[in-house]
């Protein structure tokens, strides 16, 4: 008994501390409501034409491309997936991340005093187990690239955190080939493998640059990554204040991951918000709103809870697992609120077949909730974008949209996430931008087949629901 309870009390202890220990400051980050001018809604998304030929449209990353070689003194980049791995796909569609580097390259030689800083996450080396030809590219140009520290974050999967930091992170991560690799052919070292299994991860897809005398900021639930470069996936351009909000939220990630200081070239407010009324006949009451990690969930469930009769919510969503979220929004019908949710089906991961977990089980309940509930008609590619549009009766919307997936990992301090929160009237072109994109999904508009009804791939398993409710629980899975 004395033996158990030595053992068991400094595991509980670490289970507890790294489970809801402080989160470093400027986390879980809510700024200010800001004023903004013509925020653009940008949208890639892949559907079959009425010949059955698969297409894409893309805004997103022509416009970061774009700000990118417009800036001259800063620019700050903030994402997930940078790197060129496959999977078992055969094949990218767009080479992303060789045109990040390209571009962040040129804009380098181009103008040699700018300041370019890239915040990403381990998993772009395999947690350090390979090097990353594009950040030794960027390295070798005089470009700063920040690996998260992932460490400072909480555990999202406990039960199995709580040995690796005994047994497992002592002994670092590096080169190796004792396992194979989870992203492409080859094999990791076993070392960097285990750290994986924490599933932490920086998932934030940021953007910010200079363009003239202001600042622009990109959020985005796109990677550049060219086996993700067929995804549905959403983002939003804007200038004002809140940029300086989203500045100061990537300084924090900066401060606890030793990253460069970059008080001397952080531009004045002024610079920020100069020119944000120079559109003020247009959309002059649009603000917008930066929301990071469990801000994000706070949001959300508020603008859910002030629904009432004839209201609509439209969800675009990869992952919706929140038990939080689902149960709102079935009150919310109860109410008599008009509610939409188009999901991805799960069953596509750059050339591995899922088995449609959790979202089918998710929109079983849903649809058993009397919630209309369709899939993205995928062919490979995912349904990766993560969009709430909220329209009142009062004639105001809320859009919030960034790379919170609606659930308990990125939405509840664990991951790094950050999300835009747009409000204003909503005859305003941003929001009538947002409804137009979802119905063309929704209804496959114009000879685009985007989706498919409900029972395409319902499955009413009260096993594979009960797995869900217990990974989502435990933390015991990748979403």
């Amino acid at each position: 008994m004395h033996l158990f309870l030595f053992l068991a009390i400094p595991l509980l202890a670490i289970f507890l501390y790294q489970r809801y220990k402080p989160l470093p400051p400027g986390l879980d980050f809510s700024g200010a409501v800001q004023p903004t001018a013509l925020p653009r809604l940008l949208t890639d998304y892949t559907y079959l034409d009425d010949n059955g030929t698969i297409r894409s449209e893309q805004q997103i990353f022509n416009a970061f491309f774009a700000a990118i070689r417009d800036a001259r003194r800063f620019i700050l980049i903030d994402v997930f997936l940078y790197n060129s791995f496959l999977g078992l796909a055969d094949h990218q569609d767009r080479p992303l991340a060789e045109e990040l580097t390209h571009y962040l390259l040129t804009q380098k030689e181009l103008h040699p005093e700018i300041t370019i800083v890239i915040i990403t996450d381990p998993i772009n080396t395999v947690y350090g187990s390979l090097a990353s030809p594009h950040f030794a590219k960027l390295t070798a140009a005089g470009i700063r690239v920040v690996p998260t520290r992932l460490e400072r974050l909480r555990d999202s999967n406990p039960f199995y955190s709580v040995l690796w930091h005994l047994f497992c992170r002592p002994w670092g991560t590096g080169p190796g080939r004792l396992a194979p690799n989870p992203f492409d052919p080859g094999q990791v070292s076993l070392r960097s493998f285990l750290s994986l299994l924490n599933f932490k991860a920086n998932h934030r897809k940021v953007l910010i640059a200079d363009q003239n005398d202001t600042l622009i900021g990109l959020i985005t639930s796109g990677n550049p990554h060219g086996a993700s470069s067929s995804h549905t996936n959403i983002a939003l351009s804007f200038t004002g204040p809140a940029v300086l909000d989203l500045l100061h939220s990537e300084l924090a990630v900066l401060s606890f991951s030793h990253g460069p200081d970059l008080s001397q070239h952080l531009p004045s407010p002024s610079d920020s918000d100069s020119d944000s009324d120079s559109d003020s006949d247009s959309d002059s009451d649009t603000t917008v709103q930066i929301l990071t990690e469990q801000a994000i969930k706070k949001t959300a469930l508020a603008a859910i809870n002030r629904t009432g009769p004839n209201d609509r919510i439209d969800i675009l969503m990869f992952y919706l697992t929140h038990r939080q979220i689902i149960k709102k929004l079935k009150k919310a019908q109860q109410r008599g609120v008009q509610i939409r949710i188009l999901l991805d089906p799960n069953k596509d991961a750059f050339g591995r077949a899922k088995q449609g977990l959790p979202n089918r089980q998710v929109g079983d309940e849903l649809h058993r909730a009397n919630i209309a509930v369709r899939w993205a008609d995928t062919h490979g590619e995912q349904c990766h974008a993560k969009m709430m549009h909220v329209t009142y009766q009062n004639t105001t919307s809320l859009l919030l949209l960034g790379s919170a997936n609606f659930t308990r990992r990125n939405l509840d301090n664990y991951n790094l996430e950050t999300d835009v929160a747009v409000r204003g009237r909503t005859e305003n072109q941003v929001f009538t931008d947002a409804a137009s994109f979802f119905t063309t999904l929704w209804d496959n508009k114009e000879g685009r087949q985007c989706s498919v009804d409900f029972a395409a791939f319902a499955d009413p398993s009260p096993l594979k629901e009960l797995i869900y409710r217990f990974l989502e629980a435990t933390g015991l899975c990748t979403f």
